[in-house]
């Protein structure tokens, strides 16, 4: 320690009344590679969720967690309610509780347009089905989406997003401590002659 730093060391300590120059590190919270973390947030989202609107769904919130994180992963309603031991319909409805539509939920054997209009003059849904020749469980099937979707965009997707954010950060920690494990000194040490002896 040269004089210039000892000098500034006497002068802390006489301003601070300190023993001590440097701080403890504190130890960190949590692990990049906590799993827990994604589940949580999603849950937590999943709660606002349902204080919000008026849920379909007779799923519990860790099971919701579940059909987000399935629905994610790329897998069908089958799938997930294969894992979670719960029926197709149940996880089509909790999808669209949550605003998880999926493109071909949208695949509908008539005009959306026009279905959405009859369903803004509040037509009954024997008449819709009449209307367009299709079963009373067709409408209500469809009739669920449109809600899904009207909901969502009221919101500019704000959930769906804060799902994608959640399952993000969990991919981008997990990423970042895989690559730390791959340091690079493997290919720079490539070819080098180790000679120790001891």
């Amino acid at each position: 320690m040269d004089e210039k730093t000892e000098e500034l060391r006497d002068i802390f300590m006489d301003v601070t009344d300190e023993e001590a120059v440097t701080e403890r590190q504190e130890e960190s919270r949590g692990s990049l590679t906590d799993e827990r973390d994604a589940g949580e947030r999603i849950g937590a989202i999943v709660a606002q969720m349902r204080e919000r609107y008026d849920f379909d769904t007779e799923l519990t919130d860790d099971e919701l967690v579940g059909v987000v994180e399935g629905f994610y992963t790329g897998a069908s309603d089958s799938e997930i309610a294969d894992d979670l031991d719960v029926s197709r319909r149940d996880v089509f409805r909790a999808r669209l509780d949550l605003h998880l539509v999926r493109e071909r939920d949208t695949d509908a054997p008539f005009e959306l347009a026009e279905f959405r209009e009859l369903l803004s003059e509040e037509t009954p849904t024997k008449e819709v089905a009449a209307h367009f020749d299709v079963s009373p469980s067709t409408v209500r099937r469809y009739r669920r989406v449109v809600a899904a979707r009207n909901e969502a965009r009221q919101v500019s997707d704000r959930f769906r997003s804060e799902f994608e954010d959640a399952l993000v950060d969990a991919d981008l920690a997990e990423q970042f401590t895989s690559d730390m494990k791959d340091d690079g000194l493997d290919e720079a040490t490539d070819g080098m002659e180790t000679n120790v002896s001891f």
